[in-house]
């Protein structure tokens, strides 16, 4: 199941990183995987407040669990349970993406105030 759903949902990531230039790398394993979110993919200048928003969205709207991770503190980590289904990453991603393209923009002046993220 690791394989396969985690496969499938770097999958998903790697289409979703196709409509987003916010998506840097995508790396992992399985079910384990880190996202790496830049502000430019040019220079990869590490989106480390915009991570922290996206993780708290995400946990606080979206009921989904992730962390952050990184030497830069901008890459969201997702370790789900063995029992993620490929339904449960289809969901994630949307989720994900709805953070990153909705939710963040509405929250962009306010990045600064932030803290760092509890995970």
């Amino acid at each position: 199941n690791a394989s396969n759903v985690g496969n499938y949902l770097l999958d998903l990531f790697r289409d979703a990183q196709s409509r987003n230039e916010m998506i840097g790398d995508i790396r992992g394993s399985g079910l384990f995987l880190g996202v790496e979110l830049v502000r430019d993919r040019q220079t990869l200048e590490p989106a480390t407040e915009e991570t922290s928003f996206v993780c708290s969205v995400l946990k606080d709207k979206y009921k989904v669990l992730t962390s952050v991770d990184g030497p830069h503190e901008n890459v969201i980590v997702i370790k789900p349970p063995m029992v993620f289904s490929r339904e449960d990453a289809a969901l994630f991603v949307s989720c994900f993406e709805k953070a990153l393209v909705k939710d963040l923009p509405l929250a962009r002046d306010g990045l600064g105030d932030l803290g760092r993220t509890p995970t």
